[in-house]
């Protein structure tokens, strides 16, 4: 299995929106743009791990700017660290007119994918990330922190077994 670099899986998906994707007050229902970034990010993720790929888990998303009837918004997946058998997948989403005009970003987020095999159906080892610039490097750095976080408030991890965050847990 060969290491791959950022580049590699990075997946740029634009949604116009339309009537049937707003609530009353003409804003992008919020459980469209979740819907379209869980895609976005499970392509990038599966392109990544050369298999299928199940959503494990979503880091907070919050709602910065109402996005309108009529927007364009663009969502970019890119992995942000691989680890034995899931990858982290960062998603930014913009939004603007149909010209281009009144760029804005509106969302991030992070989310989890879990590679899975498909004559077993288990999940199975991904390759490792190659981070190239300077943000891609601060994203993989923070990675196994976020992924620490994540399993203590799952009640996977104990805070005691936490190397990177246990400061955060522990009492003073």
């Amino acid at each position: 299995m060969r290491e791959k670099l950022v580049a590699e899986s990075r997946t740029i998906m634009t949604e116009m929106i339309m009537p049937n994707d707003t609530n009353p007050m003409g804003n992008l229902m919020g459980g469209y743009l979740m819907r379209w970034m869980d895609i976005a990010c499970a392509v990038c993720a599966a392109r990544h791990c050369e298999s299928q790929v199940a959503t494990a888990s979503v880091d907070h998303i919050s709602f910065h700017e109402p996005i309108k009837l009529g927007d364009v918004i663009t969502l970019t997946a890119t992995v942000t660290r691989a680890f034995n058998t899931s990858v982290e997948i960062y998603v930014e989403v913009s939004a603007a007119d149909i010209t281009g005009a009144n760029p804005r970003q509106s969302n991030h987020a992070y989310f989890t994918f879990v590679a899975i095999d498909k004559a077993t159906g288990k999940p199975t080892k991904v390759p490792t990330v190659i981070p190239l610039t300077n943000d891609e490097k601060k994203q993989f750095e923070v990675a196994s922190r976020r992924r620490e976080l994540r399993l203590i408030l799952a009640g996977k991890m104990k805070p005691v077994d936490a190397k990177e965050l246990r400061t955060f847990f522990t009492e003073l």
